[in-house]
């Protein structure tokens, strides 16, 4: 029976907490709240878990990995990622349509201009910068903005609450606000989409029969799940490279690298780092017996270090074929928004580290504050200069 660990080793922030690596890719886990279940860090069993739909999503059924939160309550309307098909099956059906390559693509002109405006603003101003604050975190943000359909008019306002939700001086009762603003915005969004299509995500589903309440739910959905995750790899990826000349130089002179570059630090990082299900029935697997009501907590970080199917895991290889990762999950849950994603890093990436060429950090790296204990891991503030 083991815990599992949360903290990382000093000085490699890049890295998994050391010891997920001792453990067997399949092993007894004590839970925070008392609860016994297992844990995988073995890539192929963690794959099988992901899609093996005797394993729930359902966070009502589940124990939480990484703290004693008590019982946690159903998945809020419209959060794909707390559902079971049927439910889960209707929503995604609806919205794969919506986030094509094709469509994807489409948007990648706009994400190279939002990208140009943000690294034009950080050239006039001059460094130091926090990179979070200019650069990782408004290029998501706006691109959200413009899959959903939000008014310019609006856009000020509403990546205004996105910094106080994620900021890391925010006080609880502020984040809350926050959500709460940006709650609201949605579903009065919802309701102007209703009355006035316009050519976007929100307005072409208000044609399906998705009521406004679902609706709003989407939306937020989609909010949460597309803004802190992006903003923290195009951050924590820059820190990355920061720390790992040889590969940074080695993109800056060949661009053309850029695709695989981004798959390879989506496996290094593995930000959306731990991930859990529960067992609707009894389930062997790899000889073990997960019993109906078991959690198995999935170590997405400690199955994309596996050696077993990347060799030399802990080294980032921007040449690497890093292809099967699970950065993005697997199975029926893997990221609705892999594509935009993918889009705004291969714009983003690219473009900082050609026109900042002597781009570096402005303080030590150890000084740089990383988010620990979060489901969504990455830095707080990134400060550079160049």
């Amino acid at each position: 029976m083991v815990k599992l660990p949360t903290e990382r080793s000093a000085g490699c922030p890049f890295d998994p907490p050391a010891e997920l690596r001792g453990f067997p890719p399949i092993t007894r886990m004590s839970y925070p709240d008392g609860h016994e279940g297992w844990l995988v860090t073995g890539h192929a069993l963690a794959r099988a878990v992901l899609a093996d739909r005797r394993f729930s999503s359902r966070y009502e059924l589940m124990h939480y990995p990484l703290a004693d939160i008590g019982e946690m309550p159903p998945a809020p309307v419209g959060d794909l990622t707390g559902m079971d098909a049927p439910e889960h099956t209707r929503y995604r059906k609806l919205l794969t349509g919506k986030f094509t390559v094709r469509r994807m693509n489409l948007l990648t002109e706009r994400a190279e201009q939002i990208t140009a405006e943000h690294l034009d603003a950080m050239e006039r101003g001059g460094g130091p910068v926090d990179l979070v604050q200019v650069f990782a975190q408004p290029i998501p943000a706006l691109m959200i903005c413009e899959l959903l359909g939000v008014p310019y008019a609006d856009r000020e306002s509403f990546h205004r609450h996105v910094k106080a939700l994620s900021g890391a001086d925010a006080t609880q009762e502020e984040q809350f606000a926050a959500y709460t603003a940006i709650r609201d915005y949605v579903r009065e969004l919802v309701e102007a989409k209703r009355a006035q299509p316009t050519d976007d995500l929100l307005s072409d589903l208000t044609t399906t029969d998705l009521t406004d309440e679902e609706l709003a739910g989407v939306g937020g959905f989609l909010l949460g799940a597309g803004l802190d995750t992006t903003a923290n790899m195009l951050a924590l990826g820059t820190f990355a490279l920061l720390r790992h000349p040889d590969q940074l130089a080695m993109l800056r002179a060949d661009p053309g690298l850029t695709e695989q570059a981004v798959e390879e630090l989506l496996r290094y990082l593995t930000i959306a780092h731990t991930g859990a299900r529960s067992a609707l029935e009894d389930v062997e697997l790899d000889g073990h017996l997960i019993r109906a009501g078991e959690t198995v907590t999935v170590s997405i970080q400690a199955a994309d270090r596996d050696p077993a199917k990347f060799p030399d895991p802990d080294r980032l290889d921007l040449r690497r074929q890093a292809t099967g990762h699970l950065g993005f999950g697997h199975g029926i849950h893997q990221c609705l928004g892999q594509q935009l994603a993918r889009v705004e890093m291969r714009v983003a990436f690219p473009a900082l580290l050609s026109r900042f060429p002597t781009l570096r950090l402005a303080v030590p790296a150890e000084e740089v504050p990383m988010r620990h204990g979060l489901d969504v891991y990455g830095v707080y503030r990134l400060p550079v200069t160049w």
